[in-house]
This record gives C-alpha cells, sequence and structure tokens, in this order.
C-alpha cells in the first residue's frame, strides 16, 4: 500500500514546503583529505566514484539532478557519481528500493533511503525526500539539497565533466539566469504544489493566478527565443522543463491548475517538445511512473487511487517546429 503524503500548510492555506535538512556540500576545495568527512564547513572531498545519487523517476526536483548528471556527462563512462533508483511508490516508512533485486541498493545495501538519512542523522524525523546525494564509503546522506547540487554539479565537478559538456551556468548571464530561476521556481515549479495543495480557496487563486501569469510571460519570451537565453540551453531550461513535462499528464488535472493545457500554449509547447527530443532531456521521462507516483500517493486529491489512462503522449514526439542547432 503506497503512503498517503500529507502537505503541511500555513493558516491562510497556503502549500509550505519542508526546508532541506541536510546542505553539506562536494567541493574541489574541500580541507578533507581524500576518504574523509566533511570539513568544518561541512565541505567533503572531490572524489570519483564514491558518492551515489538517488532519484525518483516520478520527482520533478530529482529529475533535475538526472538530466544535469547527463548532460555534464558525470554518468556513465568511468562514473563520477552513480546512479540509484528507487519506487515511485512510497509506502509508510518513505522511498524505497524495491525496483532492484531483493529490493535493497546495490551499493549501498540498503531497503529504504531513510537508513541513510538516519546514519546521517539519527534524531532526523522529518519526511525523506529525493534527490540525496549519499557518500558511499560510510552510507550517509551528504546533501538533500537540490537546488543546490545542481549548481555544485556544474562548477565543483567540473574537472570531471565530459570534453563536450555544456556550460549550463554561463557567467556572463549569470545574475539574470539566477533571477529568471528563482522566479520560475516560486511561481511554476513551486507554484504547482501550491495550487495542488492549497487548503484555502484564497491560497489557490493566488498560486493559480501567479503560475499562469508566469507562464504567460514564458510564452511570450519563447516565441522570440528558442531557449530561454537564446540557442543555449541552461539550468533555467532543464528547471523549467520537468514542470512542463508533467504538466498536461499530473498538473492540469491532479493539481488544479487548468486554465490551459500545455498544448494549448503553442511556444511552450514546441519549446517544450525541442527539449524533450534533446539527448539527455525525453530518454530520462518516465510518464508511467510519473502518474502512478502522484495519483497514487495523494489520497487527499484523489480518493479512489485511479491512474488516468490520459493523456495521449504522442504528440511529444512530433515536430516541434524551432529552429535547429
Amino acid at each position: 500500500m503506497a503512503a498517503q503524503f500529507a502537505p503541511e500548510t500555513s493558516k491562510r492555506g497556503e502549500f509550505v514546503r519542508q526546508a532541506n535538512r541536510f546542505t553539506d556540500r562536494i567541493t574541489a576545495d574541500s580541507a578533507s583529505a581524500p576518504g574523509g568527512g566533511p570539513d568544518e564547513h561541512g565541505r567533503w572531498p572531490l572524489e570519483p566514484g564514491r558518492y551515489r545519487l538517488i532519484w525518483s523517476r516520478a520527482c520533478p526536483w530529482a529529475h533535475r539532478a538526472r538530466i544535469v548528471l547527463g548532460l555534464l556527462g558525470l554518468l556513465g563512462l568511468g562514473e563520477a557519481i552513480s546512479l540509484g533508483t528507487v519506487d515511485p511508490l512510497r509506502d509508510e516508512r518513505g522511498w524505497r528500493f524495491t525496483l532492484d533485486p531483493d529490493g535493497r541498493d546495490p551499493v549501498l545495501g540498503i531497503e529504504l533511503l531513510s537508513e541513510a538519512y538516519l546514519r546521517a542523522d539519527p534524531s532526523f524525523g522529518g519526511r525523506v525526500t529525493v534527490p540525496a546525494l549519499v557518500d558511499t564509503l560510510s552510507g550517509r546522506v551528504v546533501s538533500n539539497d537540490y537546488p543546490q547540487l545542481t549548481l555544485d554539479f556544474s562548477t565543483e565537478w567540473a574537472p570531471l565533466h565530459a570534453a563536450n559538456a555544456p556550460d549550463l551556468l554561463p557567467a556572463d548571464i549569470r545574475p539574470e539566469l539566477d533571477a529568471l530561476m528563482e522566479e520560475i521556481y516560486q511561481d511554476v515549479n513551486n507554484g504547482v504544489y501550491r495550487c495542488g495543495f492549497a487548503s484555502s480557496q484564497e491560497a489557490y487563486d493566488e498560486a493559480y493566478d501567479r503560475l499562469f501569469a508566469r507562464l504567460d510571460a514564458l510564452e511570450e519570451r519563447l516565441t522570440g527565443h528558442r531557449f530561454l537565453f537564446g540557442d543555449r540551453i541552461t539550468e533555467a531550461d532543464v528547471r523549467l522543463f520537468t514542470t512542463l513535462v508533467r504538466f498536461d499528464a499530473v498538473y492540469h488535472n491532479h493539481f488544479r491548475c487548468n486554465r490551459n493545457k500545455l498544448t494549448e500554449m503553442p511556444a511552450l509547447w514546441g519549446y517544450a517538445r525541442d527539449l524533450y527530443q534533446t539527448p539527455g532531456f525525453g530518454d530520462t521521462v518516465d510518464f508511467d511512473q510519473i502518474k502512478r507516483h502522484y495519483y497514487g500517493t495523494h489520497q487527499m486529491l484523489n480518493p479512489s487511487g485511479i491512474i488516468p489512462l490520459g493523456p495521449d503522449l504522442s504528440g511529444w514526439q512530433q515536430p516541434h517546429g524551432r529552429a535547429p542547432r
């Protein structure tokens, strides 16, 4: 039986996202020796093959970490970072490794991601989240700080990037990039959750208005740009994509984000298909796991647990009509 997620809300009925508990970092300038733990500043040594990213194909926050790792060449040959995948359905104990033989992660040897959380903090009583970067030597979580993880993959892990890795955080546009990513997070990435988990009409209306105002602004921006910053893919595109790819399959209906579908916004729909058909994006999407997770774990929104058969997903492979790279 899947566990049921009970969101926290404010007195006004606004969804409140749990703070990230583990915020240590792997850095190139860590004062810790190879094989050691964090230094006094919470920085762990950069060591290829030592750390393992645990993700769920269903989760948009984990999905963007998976995309960034692939784009930068940190997976695959040599595996600078290894990858573990949890079941899209959680039971009352949280994220499980039931997709692996014997129900255990083959590297960490654990059945539940919570085991790695408790090794890092035996008193941890919050909700276990993905992505989580785990130290394979100690078995403890280093970080579940999803915004910082992908930034560090682009910067601190640069010595291990593939030779042809893209620059997802270009220095010449970094202030503008950071500002846009914050707007996308507030109004779109987290905005769909603020719609779906609002417990008052006022909170829902506000989140809904902000979501579609931002999508309208992005629609206008992408009418004149192939990607958010011209012809180059940046981290902002990765962060927006993981919400857009779930929009019609989940958020439009399940989270009541129903002014219109993604397929009814021409620039955003063409942009999303363009990214989907780019290596490293669409090949990491699993619509079955996405739908099973959302519709199967939010009983307050879907008491029957029925998973919709639609929408028709064939459009994702249709020509996008955007300028070729």
